[in-house]
């Protein structure tokens, strides 16, 4: 089960099943990635490029951009 995060420039795949917890996405953009917030992944708190950079560094796989 996926779920989508999207402003007008990237959108943002999350795949709960594949997700370790390792936290590499929350420690590198505390200001997109926040767990414990309903909307965990608020797109709007970096530049695309840098939302690009961080889920290129998720060991697992689970997010992804789409």
């Amino acid at each position: 089960m996926s779920t989508e995060y999207s402003n007008d420039e990237v959108t943002v795949v999350w795949d709960k099943t594949k997700c370790i917890h390792a936290a590499k996405c929350v420690k590198g953009l505390p200001n997109v990635f926040k767990p414990k917030e309903k909307r965990w992944i608020q797109v709007e708190g970096a530049s695309a490029q840098e939302i690009i950079d961080q889920v290129g560094k998720c060991p697992s796989g689970a997010i992804t951009i789409k």
